[in-house]
């Protein structure tokens, strides 16, 4: 090479190290060839490349102004072929440099903790007004006995000599850019950048151990099957002693013998006789609050009236506001009461003899019957509609 490398670059002989790479990098973007193709531009990308190589290490820099030869006969070769540049070099002259070249570093063994999940079951009362739970949970916590650290008590991880501490590796390897340089984690220390020589005994070097411990958990009133309610860092400790995930607890509600729920309103079918629903009568019925009512609490209305009117038919409802399951954000749903009429299956002499004598008096012996076309769904009536107006 007869021209002078820093005539190459455009800087003066007492540059210093920011300068040759700034330089580098404004003629790197100009003349590389994915940007301008011309042979031109690609020769003389070749000459900055190998001039930016000499100038940017102090040895070869210092044996080239003392007018050695800094490529050892090797300077005839083409770009790619003798020229010892890296790819992390082009890399840092397009996108500003450092991060290919420095690397992510060594990794901390100090890592947050899994979430947990825990399910339990609660009863329809339970999860309607809240309920404090104990529950046994296995999971990871802090090792004691070396409070997290992995390594025995008394001793202390050392620098990994592989990797000298930085916790990664460069593999080098020639392509037609020159030399591709990647950093790979130390297998060594796997990426920690230190190796625990003696660890822990109680926990092999993780820093925690599996352990069953108790906490009390308080579901709040109008959880539905399926709510999951968070308890903040009472999940896994993670390595090295690191913050615990958090614990959910998944709510499963447990189906009640008298009362579904639907939302916030609770559902419950009645079975009155035939008698009774012609006449009419009173029925006691039971609340949800039934259930939990202790006795301490006076005001709590565990029970309530019926009133079956007279005439009353199979499929009505009754709906009394207030009664159903307290919502998340506050109110009340409803409780709706379905009136199931019961008809006599098997009739005695003389029961069989007052109902004819009834049906003799209403008329009913020979009952024609009202014949009538089946109720339509929704979106059968949006139908017909629509087409009335078409």
């Amino acid at each position: 090479m007869s021209q002078d490398l820093y005539d190459i670059l455009g800087v003066s002989r007492d540059a210093d190290a920011d300068a040759i790479k700034k330089a580098y990098r404004r003629l790197a973007r100009q003349h590389h060839p994915d940007v301008n193709p011309d042979p031109a531009s690609k020769e003389k990308f070749g000459e900055v490349s190998r001039a930016y190589e000499v100038l940017s290490d102090p040895q070869k820099r210092a044996a080239y102004d003392r007018g050695g030869d800094p490529f050892g006969g090797a300077a005839g070769g083409g770009f790619g072929q003798g020229a010892g540049f890296s790819f992390t070099d082009i890399m840092d002259a397009f996108f500003g440099g450092g991060a290919a070249a420095q690397g992510r570093g060594p990794r901390s063994r100090v890592r947050r903790g899994q979430d947990a999940l825990i399910r339990v079951d609660v009863d329809l009362a339970e999860a309607a007004f809240g309920v404090a739970r104990e529950l046994k949970v296995d999971t990871a916590v802090v090792c004691s006995t070396c409070s997290g650290s992995g390594a025995s008590p008394g001793s202390e991880p050392v620098p990994c000599e592989t990797c000298r501490g930085v916790g990664e590796v460069a593999h080098v390897q020639r392509s037609f850019l020159g030399e591709v340089r990647t950093l790979r984690p130390c297998a060594a220390c796997r990426g920690f950048g230190s190796i625990i020589p003696d660890p822990c005994r109680e926990c092999s070097g993780d820093g925690r151990v599996r352990s069953r411990r108790t906490l009390t958990v308080k579901i709040p009133a109008g959880v539905d099957n399926g709510t999951r309610v968070q308890l903040t860092e009472q999940g896994e400790v993670g390595p090295g002693g690191g913050p615990a995930g958090d614990l959910y607890v998944e709510v499963n509600v447990v189906a009640h013998e008298t009362f579904t729920r639907r939302g916030d309103d609770l559902h419950c079918t009645v079975t009155v006789p035939m008698t009774a629903a012609a006449l009419g009568t009173t029925l006691t019925l039971p609340t949800l609050e039934a259930d939990v009512a202790t006795g301490e609490d006076p005001e709590l209305v565990t029970s309530f009236e019926l009133e079956i009117e007279p005439g009353t038919q199979s499929g009505s409802e009754r709906v009394l506001r207030g009664r159903g399951v307290p919502g998340l954000r506050g109110g009340r749903g409803d409780l709706v009461v379905h009136v199931v009429v019961e008809t006599p299956g098997r009739l005695d002499a003389r029961q069989e003899e007052l109902l004819r004598e009834l049906a003799a008096i209403r008329q009913e012996e020979q009952p024609t019957g009202q014949v009538r076309a089946a109720q339509k769904s929704v979106f059968g009536r949006l139908r017909d509609a629509f087409n009335q107006q078409h």
